[in-house]
């Protein structure tokens, strides 16, 4: 069974920066890709970010050039660097990783972006 732990959420101002993490339980590379998704209060879970086994990142319109996805192989982790951060970016993230046929999710760290 695979393990993701996400990690850095937490209340920001709008415009402040957060990261996030997400440590893999197995080593990441056996994933075809690992992304970044989130879910606000009354809305569905949307992708804001992933990438792929070999390096190809893609993002949501609505925060591209805001946000950086990236990773480390050799710490099976996953980051999310998130600048000049908006109210609407406030939601649950969701850590998600593919492989073959199989899904795995992690349980998602809060992000509110309020003055």
């Amino acid at each position: 069974q695979v393990q993701l732990v996400e990690s850095g959420g937490g209340l920001v101002q709008p415009g402040g920066s957060l990261r996030l993490s997400c440590a893999a339980s197995r080593n990441i590379l056996s994933f075809n890709d690992m992304g970044w998704y989130r879910q606000a209060p009354g809305k569905q879970r949307e992708l804001v970010a992933a990438t792929t086994r070999g390096g190809f990142t893609n993002y949501a319109d609505s925060v591209k050039g805001r946000f950086t996805i990236s990773r480390d192989n050799a710490k099976n982790t996953v980051y999310l660097q998130m600048n000049s951060l908006k109210p609407e970016d406030t939601a649950v993230y969701y850590c998600n990783a593919n492989r073959l046929a199989d899904t795995f999710w992690g349980e998602g760290t809060l992000v509110t972006v309020s003055s």
